[in-house]
């Protein structure tokens, strides 16, 4: 075994509460496509905006299982999905903090996931107000709509923005209280929000198979396809 994974096991039998923090890369190395790449030159923030989904539902569907949804209802979780959610059942994760909003975690199994950036399993009717808390409710071909209006639903963290703070201070709380911090897949998305919530004991991991920003602070560096450190460390 590589001295990098004994390391990493070590810091996971010492933690008390470990917390592994994901990004585009869990996701996109496994085949989802990035957002920019499915809406070409749309700025992604306008597609994201009730008046948007108001005007173009379906476009607005079409552009999200593009980007999204066929990850999460035709490719499925990953196995580095998957290895999170056993650590999670075996006690040696305390949760998940996200900035995907493809659900994965959860369909892998993870039961105590954030998803700071927004989330499929949360939606709100932009006609009436009411809200959804099922993912599946976009598995059905088409625009999900409104079981009391026939509204179309979008995401509820991108049509309110104190859903939005709620989800990021959760995000950030559960950063706070964790022994030991693992990163994967991601370059470091509003990492600023809850990096400086980290206890200064608190070791810092980074798996990534390319440099990001994380490298001159983390406690360790792991260079390495994440399915294969997880699949050590079980």
């Amino acid at each position: 075994m590589r001295a990098e994974y004994i390391q990493l096991k070590e810091y996971m039998d010492q933690s008390n509460k470990t917390v592994a923090v994901t990004g585009a890369g869990i996701s996109y190395l496994y085949g989802m496509r990035r957002l920019k790449q499915s809406v070409g030159m749309i700025n992604a923030r306008r597609i994201f905006a009730a008046s948007y989904v108001r005007k173009n539902p379906e476009k607005f569907y079409e552009i999200m299982k593009d980007a999204f949804l066929d990850a999460t209802f035709v490719k499925g979780p990953s196995t580095g999905h998957k290895q999170l959610a056993e650590l999670e059942q075996q006690g040696k994760l305390y949760g998940i903090v996200t900035q995907n909003m493809d659900c994965l975690h959860t369909v892998a199994g993870s039961k105590n996931v954030v998803e700071f950036q927004g989330s499929f399993a949360d939606n709100t009717c932009i006609a009436c107000g009411s809200r959804f808390f099922d993912y599946r409710v976009w598995n059905q071909g088409h625009m999900p709509c409104c079981e009391k209006c026939g509204g179309p639903l979008m995401p509820t963290s991108f049509c309110s923005e104190s859903r939005a703070m709620e989800v990021m201070q959760k995000a950030i709380n559960m950063i706070a209280e964790a022994d030991l911090v693992i990163v994967i897949g991601t370059t470091g998305f509003r990492s600023e929000e809850y990096l400086s919530r980290m206890k200064t004991e608190t070791k810092l991991v980074q798996i990534n198979l390319s440099e990001t920003q994380f490298d001159r602070i983390a406690d360790l560096n792991i260079r390495a396809d994440a399915a294969e450190v997880l699949g050590a460390v079980l």
